[in-house]
């Protein structure tokens, strides 16, 4: 059973860090291997033709460890969601009268490309919102989200759980209703993957798209995206030298290749080797698969579960267990509350979450504490008095 890996981290002492959905704090040896790294280049006849592909594979192998798949072909470095999704968009075709399937207030970056294709081809970009009730909230939205695909339905594009709240999506029945009329299933695995487990075996997304600071530990302005089998022979949204086939050879490059890289490989960024970012979600996606997402979801669980009882005891509301995830959930007071006051008291008390919506948004992890939580209980329980 995992205990608190603080040590790993750096945070301040003085604060309480539970917005881990906001941005993860760096690891002592990400840190290491940024510095490290950025020193290279002092010397450029260290960095060798090789290391512009050593580096990735190893990375695409660590990652297709931690969501288990092998073909790590199918797996490119990207510097955004905004990118991953941009390259699913230009391989899909649409006519008048299909549908986009999206969520309710789902992060912009997987919303933005979908609305100017629908836009594009008079197709219908179909919200299904989440529920005004409280009570069974997550499973009528999961519901609601299956009932909304139909045989117009040309994909479903959401999240293993909502950025603003948690809520935990079930993609597994997902997948099975878009199988039934060959809709594609594209997730933004941002908010979840590193913290929650997820199984390509298992679920069989045509797309899967992270963003790597948040739950993967890694820094900002890279990610990871995995496609499936429908996108092998697609056109990626940009033309650079890494993606043609031969681009090993560095002295072949003047020979113009027509042919991309196989599978998602033609979907990598340009400058994708970055000499810097690599090595540190590399050593960032190591560490997660020592630690492993299911045994992060059961310490989170662990020292959330008494304070939440606490919090719901005193007038919040908190999504059954069985519809959100243990790393990230919503708090939501069932009577108004002054926000602005409520954000003032959090931030003298020390206590670091985000407002998304209308949901106090949580996102603990290794480095927190159950103390950590009763600290958040008690500035919020002080608000319903």
């Amino acid at each position: 059973m995992l205990t608190s890996q603080k040590p790993e981290f750096q945070l301040p002492d003085d604060i309480t860090y539970l917005n881990c959905a906001y941005m993860s704090p760096q690891m002592k040896c990400v840190e290491e291997a940024g510095i490290l790294n950025l020193k290279r280049k002092a010397d450029p006849t260290s960095i060798y033709p090789d290391d512009f592909f050593n580096h990735t594979e190893r990375v695409r192998k660590e990652f297709g460890q931690l969501i288990n798949t092998s073909e790590v072909s199918r797996i490119a470095i990207i510097p955004s969601v905004s990118y991953g999704i941009a390259n699913v968009v230009r391989n899909i075709k649409l006519e008048n009268g299909d549908n986009i399937v999206v969520t309710g207030e789902q992060f912009p970056s997987n919303y933005y490309s979908w609305q100017k294709l629908c836009h594009q081809h008079k197709a219908e970009l179909r919200v299904v919102q989440a529920p005004e009730e409280v009570n069974g909230r997550g499973k009528i939205w999961n519901e609601r989200i299956q009932e909304s695909i139909d045989t117009r339905t040309k994909a479903v594009a959401l999240g293993h759980v909502h950025w603003a709240d948690g809520t935990l999506f079930n993609l597994k029945d997902i997948r099975r209703r878009s199988s039934d009329v060959e809709a594609l299933l594209i997730i933004d695995g941002t908010q979840s993957v590193g913290a929650l487990p997820f199984d390509i075996q298992e679920l069989q997304p045509d797309a899967l798209i992270c963003a790597g600071y948040k739950w993967l530990l890694g820094p900002y302005s890279i990610g990871l995206a995995y496609y499936g089998p429908y996108f092998d022979s697609g056109v990626p949204i940009e033309e650079n030298w890494i993606n043609r086939l031969g681009s090993e050879d560095f002295a072949g490059l003047v020979n113009y290749q027509e042919t991309y890289r196989t599978d998602a490989l033609r979907y990598g960024v340009g400058e994708q080797s970055n000499f810097i970012l690599v090595p540190m979600l590399l050593k960032a996606l190591e560490k997660l698969n020592e630690w492993k997402p299911e045994n992060i979801q059961t310490y989170c669980k662990n020292i959330t579960t008494s304070v939440l009882s606490d919090i719901k005891a005193a007038g919040f509301w908190v999504e059954d267990l069985n519809y959100r995830s243990n790393h990230l959930f919503g708090i939501r007071p069932l009577i108004p509350v002054d926000e602005r006051a409520l954000k003032e008291a959090l931030s003298k008390a020390g206590v670091y979450v985000s407002v998304r919506g209308d949901a106090i948004r949580v996102g603990p992890h290794l480095y927190n504490t159950e103390e950590d939580l009763f600290k958040l209980a008690h500035v919020l329980k002080s608000f319903n008095r």
